[in-house]
């Protein structure tokens, strides 16, 4: 068994979101493979988070905080990114916003995995959150799967073509 923590953070706060969906499949396999893993669901975040837990209000919503300590205690990340409007959803950027800098992501790994309907895979809002994790001091792994057209390969626990699988 590995020791280190990692969380699987599904990057929308729409609920049953396909991202879940692909945070669950990745859940399954990292356990396969006896690491430590949980997932982090956006659509839990409070929905006035971003009045009452940032800036000014640090620290003032339990609720977020709860957010704040499961990140800030995890080891490792992966981040299950769809595509919206050509980037990432502004819920995820809001997010990062509200944890502490720098001390959540200086110098741990994290993972990006992209998530589309369409032909790319997120390819774009990937490059626009790996400049965001770098700028954080996060390290990046430079593999970062694109799963395009996912609408027509997601299966209830399975992606069911291996072709999806772009890089």
């Amino acid at each position: 068994m590995h020791n280190q923590t990692i969380t699987i953070i599904s990057g929308t706060n729409r609920a049953n979101s396909v991202s879940l969906q692909v945070a669950k499949i990745y859940l399954g396999l990292l356990k396969k493979r006896g690491f430590e893993a949980q997932i982090l669901d956006l659509s839990g975040l409070p929905n006035d988070f971003t009045q009452s837990a940032l800036y000014d209000n640090e620290g003032e919503n339990a609720q977020f905080n709860h957010f704040r300590e499961i990140m800030a205690n995890s080891d490792k990340f992966v981040f299950i990114v769809p595509e919206y409007n050509g980037s990432f959803p502004g819920v995820l950027k809001a997010f990062i916003d509200g944890l502490k800098f720098p001390q959540t992501f200086k110098d741990k790994k994290g993972a990006l995995v992209g998530v589309s309907a369409g032909v790319l895979g997120a390819n774009l809002a990937l490059s626009h959150l790996t400049d965001i994790f770098n700028y954080c001091g996060m390290n990046i792994l430079a593999l970062k799967p694109k799963l395009s057209g996912i609408d027509k390969v997601l299966e209830e626990d399975r992606i069911n073509n291996a072709c999806t699988w772009s890089y």
